[in-house]
């Protein structure tokens, strides 16, 4: 069977880097097209990127004589999906170019993931949310992943909710200076210290898993109804982000119930058998003093989310420790799964 044309928008930023290192020998997609700033365009990915590629792997050879184009849908007529890892300053355009011209979007970027009519797809905790693809008017159909801190707290809260349900969270981020993108943020800022302000942030960690976990009505994505409340906070770590999570629940649960329920979690990646799907989704450290992100980052490959330190919580009902890695499983990992459960469920045709 022939692989999906695929491209990728925003190829030599830190997102559009993981695209090209996990899209490498895809059983179900090609890269065909490259695109990024007129600055990049016209030159091979190679020659643009020796000083440019973060990621610890060598740049993958598929991809080190492919020309960099601008992103134009008119360039990229054979392609059926995008990539996006475009910044929020000119994504909502380009990414609604590229729907109009019949081309689908998955994307990384904040622009779309607020319309009711946009999946802000998580691929185990709301598949379902795909129903609304058909309300939108566009040929082409943009899904969009969540933020990458909020990722990992909406697949810990998911088996929660529907057991037990949810009255309000409160959570407390430690996010990786690699969040930031490329160069991120100064030294002297971060290094020794800990910033707690990160823009938008907590408006998003407040709000989309109120999404995710929603439900589908009418051709309409509506929110899920419980609180929270957020403090976002950079620190200095290069990859993961770590969150302290307490929750509240409307019916009783035991620390065994929970355990049980995360344990047991998992989605329709993990029946379709999906190339990138984590097994478990969800992986409990018994340990006091994990997940660490130096020690527990790369579980899974990096699309596993780690949860530790269950315990009670004297306001709250429980309260513990969640991380997943901000890049793969909160970024292009989780746009890649999302591709690859469209494909398996025939939306790319």
């Amino acid at each position: 069977m022939s692989r999906v044309k695929v491209a990728v928008l925003g190829a030599t930023g830190s997102v559009g880097q993981r695209f090209i290192q996990l899209l490498d020998h895809h059983p179900y997609f090609e890269v065909t097209h490259l695109c990024a700033s007129e600055n990049s365009a016209g030159k091979p990915y190679g020659d643009v990127m020796k000083a440019r590629w973060k990621i610890s792997s060598d740049i993958p050879a598929y991809v080190k004589n492919m020309i960099i184009t601008t992103p134009d849908p008119s360039k990229t007529k054979d392609v059926v999906l995008a990539f996006s890892g475009l910044d929020s300053s000119i994504a909502g355009e380009v990414e609604t170019n590229y729907a109009n011209a019949g081309i689908h979007i998955i994307s990384n970027s904040k622009n779309h993931r607020m319309d009711p009519t946009v999946p802000l797809l998580s691929a185990e905790v709301n598949s379902s949310h795909l129903d609304v693809l058909t309300s939108q008017k566009t040929k082409g159909k943009i899904i969009t992943n969540s933020n990458c801190t909020i990722m990992g707290v909406t697949i810990s809260l998911k088996p929660l909710f529907d057991r037990f349900g949810i009255e309000s969270v409160m959570l407390f981020s430690m996010q990786a200076i690699s969040g930031a993108g490329y160069p991120g943020v100064p030294t002297m800022d971060i290094l020794g210290n800990v910033v707690p302000h990160i823009g938008g942030e907590e408006e998003k960690a407040e709000l989309e898993p109120l999404k995710c976990l929603g439900k589908v009505e009418n051709g309409k994505i509506l929110h899920a109804d419980f609180s929270i409340s957020a403090h976002c906070n950079r620190v200095p770590v290069f990859d993961g982000h770590t969150v302290c999570v307490s929750v509240k629940f409307k019916r009783k649960a035991s620390k065994e119930e929970i355990l049980s329920a995360w344990k047991e979690f998992s989605g329709e990646p993990q029946t379709l058998d999906l190339p990138l799907a984590p097994n478990p989704v969800i992986f409990y450290r018994e340990e006091e003093d994990r997940p660490q992100p130096k020690l527990d980052l790369d579980t899974g490959k990096g699309m596993t989310t780690v949860i530790g330190r269950l315990r009670p919580d004297p306001i709250f009902d429980w309260k513990y420790v969640v991380l997943s890695h901000n890049t793969i499983r909160g970024a292009a990992g989780a746009a890649l799964l999302n591709a690859e459960l469209l494909y398996k469920k025939k939306f790319l045709g």
